[in-house]
């Protein structure tokens, strides 16, 4: 049995039994874009499912559906129009393009750090050429991986193509916060697409142009990142590779709050709940670790990240992004839309404090505001001090935005006694790549025996795309009509099932093993005549063993099987 693969090999057998297909084949496909077909629209799905068993119900977070085009406004904000970007380098000879990184990655850990000038020497000091044509490569330069568009017809608004689904999330976090009764901490999940423009996808599905997004943010007390669950996961084991150059590790998830190498409870139980997550979608524990982002290499958002990265035949591959985004997104809408996006934090009793305030100068502002002068000041100590921009505060009216300066009011110190105060929340956020995920659970699921020739997908059953596969030993006296009654019983949407009557038996469960379906049952003459009337026979993929059960009670055994219920106890 040879379980090593080569990527296209599976990629091969995704094609032909409609997992994927190249987007647009029929005019030469486009690099980087891939099309779900039928059994692979339903294991992405059942994945999105099991993803959402775990946040929305185990965990009670709330789920949304945002935009996928934004104006441009809200990456300014977000930090994407301008950190958002890989370095490319083109050929002097053949103009193709190339990821600068990639092309140098056999000689450093982490190229994806280095500075243009320092892939330019390395360029040169490795005498590496273009991949298409050998010839010799230009200056390295940034490149914005956002799709630009605009809004509307004849519209000079632009926006982009959403490279994430997050900021969906904290442009809604006021509505989302007062839906959660103003309470934190309060976790959202978003799945959908995303868009990256990417240099040169080379890698199959590990690297789309247009790809799937499963995310969440939780959104949290920055003075309390303790977690009600944790102490579930305490003493489980987790395999990490700090980001202190050390090797891999593997201890208790409390031990990794102990020794400071996970910064707080909150992302170490998140990163905990991504391992149980890829380990229940049957990645290999042995092929899967979490590997803490270098410094230098954090997202411009990130206060840390850990990357639950899975080996392939293509090496480690990240497929899920874990992240402290401090309060990183939240302030920076806060700025650029002039409105404050905080949480009101109840003291357990009022405290008596100094605080600086906003006093408005009614004396300025009656003359020059006159009948409005009276909401301009209510509105102007409703603000805090921190709102005030070099030495302006900005005011939203009813008829435009009013910049008023010192002239109308000053920041005086005041004691009083406070109820609680306001804070930006932080954010935990697990990313998780469908589609990387997808790839990664079909190939730990495959397995090959080179002798026989013959290909099993051994799929976890409730992700698998066909649940059972149904036959009649022959498709005449009636057995046909047994089976297809019973099809028509046992299919739905929670147990598809899948009717198959022509070729041996022998084909047909092959086809259904190639495919990861983990049950077949079939129909035979015992079925209608003799002592075993009224049963059928029911096979497991993973073992080809073999039992007979009562036709009648077919459902009720598959319902427990995809619940987790033992073969060998039937």
């Amino acid at each position: 049995m040879n379980n090593e693969i080569n990527s296209n090999d599976l990629l091969s057998l995704c094609r032909r039994r409609g997992f994927v297909w190249p987007s647009f084949e029929l005019y030469g496909g486009v690099a980087g874009m891939f099309d779900y077909g039928p059994l692979g629209s339903n294991m992405r799905n059942n994945i999105v499912e099991v993803w959402r068993d775990i946040y929305r119900g185990r965990e009670g977070f709330i789920e949304i559906d945002s935009e996928t085009v934004n104006p441009r406004e809200i990456f300014k904000a977000s930090g994407h129009v301008d950190e958002f970007a890989d370095l490319v380098t083109y050929c002097t000879k053949c103009e193709a393009a190339s990821r600068a990184d990639h092309l140098v990655k056999e000689f450093f850990d982490n190229p994806d750090v280095l500075s243009p000038k320092e892939l330019d020497d390395a360029f040169v000091k490795f005498n590496v050429k273009c991949p298409e044509c050998g010839g010799k490569l230009g200056p390295v330069e940034e490149f914005n991986l956002m799709f630009k568009t605009t809004i509307g017809r004849g519209s000079s608004r632009g926006g982009y193509l959403r490279p994430e689904t997050a900021q969906g999330i904290f442009v809604n976090y006021l509505n989302l916060y007062r839906y959660n009764r103003e309470k934190l901490p309060l976790g959202v999940i978003q799945t959908g697409r995303g868009y990256r423009n990417e240099i040169s996808p080379r890698q199959g599905m590990i690297r789309m142009r247009e790809f799937n997004m499963m995310e969440v943010e939780l959104f949290v007390d920055p003075d309390d990142k303790s977690w009600s669950r944790f102490h579930e996961v305490e003493n489980d084991l987790i395999t990490l590779v700090p980001n202190t150059g050390t090797e891999a590790v593997t201890m208790t998830v409390g031990e990794t709050v102990k020794k400071g190498i996970i910064a707080n409870k909150v992302l170490a139980y998140f990163v905990y709940t991504t391992q149980q997550f890829l380990i229940r979608l049957g990645i290999d524990p042995k092929r899967l670790r979490f590997r803490q982002h270098l410094r230098d290499e954090m997202a411009h958002y990130a206060m840390d990240c850990w990357d639950a990265e899975v080996l392939l035949s293509l090496g480690w591959i990240e497929v899920t992004g874990i992240a402290d985004r401090g309060c990183w997104d939240l302030s920076r809408h806060a700025e650029f839309s002039g409105t404050e996006l905080t949480h009101f934090k109840k003291f357990d009793e009022p405290e008596e404090r100094e605080t600086d305030k906003v006093k408005a100068k009614h004396k300025a502002l009656g003359p020059r505001f006159k009948d409005k002068a009276k909401s301009i000041a209510e509105m102007m100590e409703a603000k805090h001090p921190s709102d005030i921009r070099d030495g302006k505060l900005v005011l939203k009216l009813e008829d435009g935005e009013v910049i008023l300066d010192s002239e109308f009011f000053e920041v005086v110190k005041v004691r009083e006694k406070i109820s609680g105060e306001r804070v930006v929340p932080h954010v935990i956020e697990p990313s998780h790549g469908l589609d990387r995920i997808f790839y990664s659970v079909l190939e730990h699921a495959y397995t090959h025996d080179e002798k026989e020739d013959y290909t099993v997908l051994k799929l976890a059953p409730e992700i698998a795309p066909i649940k059972v596969g149904i036959f009649p030993l022959m498709e005449k006296d009636g057995l046909d009509t047994l089976a297809l009654d019973m099809y028509k019983k046992v299919h739905s949407p929670s147990m598809e099932a899948y009717y198959d009557g022509s070729g041996t038996i022998g084909k047909r469960y092959a086809r259904m093993d190639e495919i990861g379906t983990p049950w077949c049952i079939t129909v035979d003459y015992e079925s209608i005549e003799g002592p075993s009337k009224g049963t059928v026979t029911i096979r497991d993929r993973d073992t080809t063993a073999q039992k007979r059960i009562q036709a009648d009670s077919v459902q009720e055994i598959l319902r427990s099987l995809l619940s987790g219920g033992r073969f060998d106890d039937l």
